[in-house]
């Protein structure tokens, strides 16, 4: 049997924590459905497990944010059947950088929440186990920006829907995905909830980490925070070769260049054109530091970003457009066949808005990635400048790139350059046209590297 939480990748004292916790959460289930009036005699302690209760960790509590607040509750409870707050809350917040694996984090989480075997927690094999981890559940929904942000009017009727009690599950489960990309107005409107949770509703948000400018203070007072550590390169190494069938030396080499991310590990691996990618975006390294090339660099490198992201969206959009279209009913032939009812031409314009949204930020995506690995192709440089013993980012390209950059350029200058790219995804991260702001790094990169 396979348990859900064998697919968080080293992160084994975060899958035993919500293990954990998801056991606490079945007695707490226990307690609601039971109500107030259910007299305590009609509990059997015997009946339940002793591993439950030493799970909830009544001992000692280390965890004091708010629990599930339900007026039901004012009644006696079962002594039994008391779960401390260190157990269980209505608000999570996992934290990690790229490729730890929040998302999925959250939604092992959720299939443990929803799990029906009896005896193992997150089996792996029950139905609810199976539909939560394809994302087809009816009572776990998953919220992923389709553009730049999350807007206030999708989070208020994913608030409304939160508020209805589970149809065929324990809980009512909310995952959302890139908490950070939430706007000021849908951050208040989801915190107003979270302070006020329905008695069966779980929230489970997602952020690359617990800074203000990633997820405000308020709401992350009002979670609980796991936090996600970045895989090793041998654990991804094993997860290339046993989930994927990968051959050794492709997956050696994708987990060495990855940094630390299983997902692009996995197409560094498998896609020509990813591995084009990579190698245009440090190429720019040594093209930046020639006004002849350095323009022409920056172009190509945006230019490709857009060619991937619209690449990554096309299949999509396409499938979206056809799904929408047969179910306004166009596309019909022959006798009998339905006009397209009014609207439908309004509601297809709709759709190609957020498809152009949704591409604009994976173009946007795209680019930052590559200026991650450029960012750390400089430090790579600054690490052989200054003689640290610390394993590279960019391993393949010590000696075409970091070791000849490291004796080209002071360890200040390296410092300054990697300054100048972390700037740029910061005035991308403001909306600026990508053309503008990579020119301007490649051109404060020429100037921070001409010899002085």
């Amino acid at each position: 049997m396979t348990n859900v939480f064998d697919r968080l990748t080293g992160q084994r004292a975060v899958a035993q924590e919500l293990t954990d916790a998801a056991t606490a959460a079945r007695v707490l289930a226990t307690r609601l459905d039971a109500g107030p009036s259910t007299p305590a005699a009609d509990f059997d302690a015997a009946e339940l497990d002793a591993s439950v209760l030493d799970a909830a960790d009544i001992d000692e509590p280390d965890f004091d944010e708010p629990d599930f607040d339900d007026p039901t509750f004012d009644g006696p409870t079962p002594a039994s059947l008391v779960v401390p707050r260190a157990s269980m809350t209505h608000a999570w917040l996992f934290t990690g950088p790229p490729g730890s694996g929040r998302s999925v984090a959250a939604t092992c989480f959720a299939a443990a929440l929803q799990c029906q075997h009896p005896d193992v927690v997150g089996c792996g094999e029950c139905r609810a186990c199976v539909t939560v981890m394809a994302q087809t559940h009816a009572d776990v929904r998953h919220i992923v920006p389709q553009g730049l942000s999350l807007s206030v009017d999708s989070m208020r009727e994913i608030v409304q829907a939160a508020a209805r009690r589970p149809g065929t599950g324990r809980w009512q489960i909310v995952v959302v995905e890139d908490a950070d990309r939430l706007t000021e107005q849908a951050a208040n409107a989801l915190l107003k909830v979270v302070e006020e949770p329905p008695s069966r509703t779980v929230f489970l948000l997602c952020a690359p980490s617990v800074d203000p400018e990633d997820i405000s203070v308020t709401l992350r007072s009002r979670c609980r925070h796991v936090p996600l550590a970045t895989p090793t390169v041998a654990d991804i190494e094993r997860v290339l070769i046993d989930r994927d069938g990968l051959d050794a030396e492709a997956a050696r080499w994708a987990a060495s260049v990855c940094g630390g991310h299983i997902g692009r590990a996995r197409r560094l691996a498998t896609d020509p054109e990813a591995r084009e990618q990579r190698d245009k975006a440090l190429a720019l390294a040594r093209a930046a530091t020639r006004d002849s090339t350095a323009y022409a660099a920056a172009e190509e490198l945006v230019k490709s970003a857009d060619a991937a992201a619209k690449a990554i969206s096309a299949e999509r959009d396409e499938a979206e457009t056809e799904e929408m279209k047969t179910a306004l009913g166009a596309g019909g032939t022959g006798k009998g066949t339905a006009r397209p009812p009014r609207g439908t031409a309004g509601a297809l314009k709709e759709l190609e808005k957020r498809q152009k949204s949704r591409a604009t930020r994976v173009g946007r995506d795209t680019l930052d990635r590559a200026l991650v690995d450029l960012a750390a192709l400089y430090r790579d440089a600054l690490v052989v400048s200054m003689g640290a013993q610390v394993t590279a980012m960019h391993p393949d390209k010590a000696a075409d790139i970091a070791v000849p950059m490291a004796a080209y350029a002071s360890p200040e200058q390296l410092l300054r350059c990697v300054e100048a790219v972390l700037e740029c995804r910061e005035v991308l991260d403001q909306n600026v046209k990508p053309k503008f702001a990579v020119d301007a790094m490649v051109a404060t990169i020429g100037q921070v590297m001409r010899p002085s």
